[in-house]
């Protein structure tokens, strides 16, 4: 009986958020129309630059550098300062991808630390009796949507391979500010006073709500600080090993909430994955970024390829035509992804022939310059012909992720993306940082057609992602841009967008970042709203578009090579930061 009366008030509180406070999407106080006017300040560099959505953990990264580290160093310690800061969107407890350049050899590649489901995972996890689906929420905050974390795993073995400083001594930032505290970031007071469920969890009640009831809240965690210091002490094993694990699996499995089921097992034979990166030719450029489990690359440059065959040089920012035509390409691409793409290790996953030249041509020629498709079908790559049956697009907005660039003095490149999934992921805290609820990211009804989907949930199986770390480089290999960004499904659009701004509008990175959001995964066509791209609403309207309005705060991050030096670009619907030397 407690346990329904917890998840009646838990759907009741649910309502009184208004569902804002938890996906991500609230207005904080400085998001208005006059946060696209406040560019942020460009800094320059001739060395290194760290950009990163919080000044805490770009500071932290720049201290590697300083000392002689590697940009892989630097990310370790960005990503430790940002589990500390940014508890609703990044954690050790959660996942990412890092794209990693070479500065010598030029060579790309990518390590997946995305999470996995626990090897008793079946594909009904978020199917009640009845064949009913779970309610969104109630996963969220269940043992089943918590993936074994990918997160120390994959760094680690990166900094095996690229690290020049010690790996105990990349945690002194944050160990320092876990256990001496700073003040809590406007930012975060903001989400946990949109987010009443927070009260809910005795943890994050007593580590978030409760604390800024006070005047001047503290962000303090020794908790954290003392995780920080057994995985700098022990590596990776201190985390997928040992009393940490313990404590881990019995916090997801003892959920009041449907216990999941994840074994010691589960995360002692936890390995991330070293993938080649996926890259191709958008005009004179190369663009490298992640391929599957992250359906995020492909289609990033699935919408570039479509995006090709229009002159978009000759179309300006923000008007009606180069909005429609980005809007139907990214339609086109995103309804490929829903069927194809999944876990490799699980699904025959082709990524190649949905970038073929020849097929990319025949998406595009299905663009209307005067009318927006009524339906997008999902292609068939190897012939260039569209299947009858529609499918269903689908995707959540959350921006409750974050993404960080680094260049160092050698030229090595890390972009990194990283995810608890949704806000405060799955509101369970374990040695003071959050667990992931990952799994959500998984199809709820597995099946497609009486056959499995290629994002059906399966043991040991990786969920598909967004997340889209890019670098783009010149016709000499040199680098161009660096880019990532934050926001769930809409991840695509928003490094699609910046990289059209640089690249075929010749705006600066943070001009291009800056530039209105449009976001159009299925059959609405969202707009930033207080930008001057509302203005062409009804236009839009009248050509056959469903528009709606919505706050898209995006999370780019990033930096560009001009005039042989390093030029930052951050978000200013963030206030994130970005410095270097």
């Amino acid at each position: 009986m407690w346990r329904w009366l917890r998840i009646s008030l838990f759907l009741f509180l649910l309502g009184v958020a208004g569902f804002t406070g938890l996906i991500g999407f609230s207005a904080y106080r400085f998001h208005n129309a006059a946060h696209l006017s406040a560019v942020p300040a460009l800094r320059y560099a001739e060395e290194y630059m760290v950009s990163a959505a919080d000044p805490y953990a770009v500071q932290a990264g720049l201290e590697m550098l300083r000392r002689g580290g590697s940009a892989l160093d630097a990310a370790v310690a960005v990503q430790m300062v940002l589990t500390f800061v940014e508890p609703p969107e990044s954690s050790i407890g959660g996942g990412g991808f890092l794209l990693y350049r070479e500065g010598a050899s030029g060579k790309v590649t990518v390590y997946d630390g995305r999470e996995i489901a626990p090897h008793a995972a079946t594909p009904q996890r978020f199917l009640l009796p009845g064949g009913f689906r779970m309610p969104f929420w109630v996963a969220v905050v269940s043992g089943r949507s918590v993936g074994v974390p990918g997160i120390v795993a994959m760094l680690n073995a990166a900094h095996q391979e690229h690290g020049n400083l010690s790996w105990d001594e990349l945690f002194g930032p944050v160990i320092e500010m876990a256990e001496r505290g700073i003040p809590m970031p406007l930012r975060l007071q903001e989400q946990v006073a949109k987010d009443p469920s927070l009260w809910l969890f005795r943890d994050t009640r007593r580590f978030f709500a409760t604390r800024i009831l006070s005047r001047q809240p503290m962000l303090i965690n020794p908790e954290l600080g003392q995780t920080m210091r057994i995985i700098a002490q022990q590596g990776s094993s201190g985390f997928y090993e040992g009393e940490l694990a313990g404590k881990i699996a019995g916090a997801v499995n003892s959920r009041w909430i449907w216990p999941g089921d994840m074994t010691l097992e589960d995360l002692s034979s936890y390995r991330p994955e070293k993938r080649k990166a996926v890259c191709g030719n958008y005009r004179a450029w190369t663009v490298c970024t992640i391929p599957p489990p992250s359906s995020g690359g492909v289609t990033v440059l699935q919408i570039l390829g479509i995006l090709e065959h229009f002159n978009l040089s000759e179309m300006k920012p923000n008007s009606l035509e180069a909005v429609h035509i980005f809007a139907e390409a990214s339609r086109l691409a995103h309804i490929d992804q829903y069927d194809f793409i999944g876990d490799p290790e699980f699904v025959d996953v082709s990524f190649e022939i949905m970038l073929d030249k020849d097929y990319l041509k025949e998406r595009a020629r299905l663009i209307q310059p005067q009318t927006a498709l009524p339906a997008v079908q999902p292609g068939q790559p190897a012939g260039g012909l569209m299947n009858e049956k529609p499918q269903k697009l689908n995707g959540n907005g959350s921006s409750n992720t974050t993404h960080f660039s680094i260049v160092d003095g050698d030229g090595n490149v890390a972009a990194m993306t990283s995810s608890i999934e949704v806000s405060f992921g799955n509101r369970n805290m374990v040695g003071g940082f959050m667990l992931n609820s990952q799994l959500t990211d998984f199809f709820f009804e597995p099946y497609r057609d009486d056959s499995l989907a290629a994002n059906a949930v399966g043991p040991g199986k990786r969920p598909r992602s967004w997340m889209s770390p890019t670098i783009v480089m010149d016709s000499d290999g040199e680098i161009r841009l660096i880019i990532g960004s934050r926001g769930g499904s809409s991840i695509v659009a928003y490094v699609a967008k910046t990289i059209i701004g640089v690249l075929d509008w010749n705006l600066s990175l943070q001009e291009a970042i800056s530039l209105p959001n449009i976001v159009a995964r299925g059959p609405d066509l969202l707009l930033e709203k207080d930008t001057v791209v509302t203005d062409l609403t009804g236009e839009l309207v009248a050509l056959g578009h469903r528009v709606k309005l919505n706050s898209l705060v995006s999370g780019l991050h990033g930096m560009e090579r001009i005039d042989k030096r390093w030029r930052s670009g951050v978000d200013p619907r963030l206030g994130g930061a970005a410095a270097g030397k």
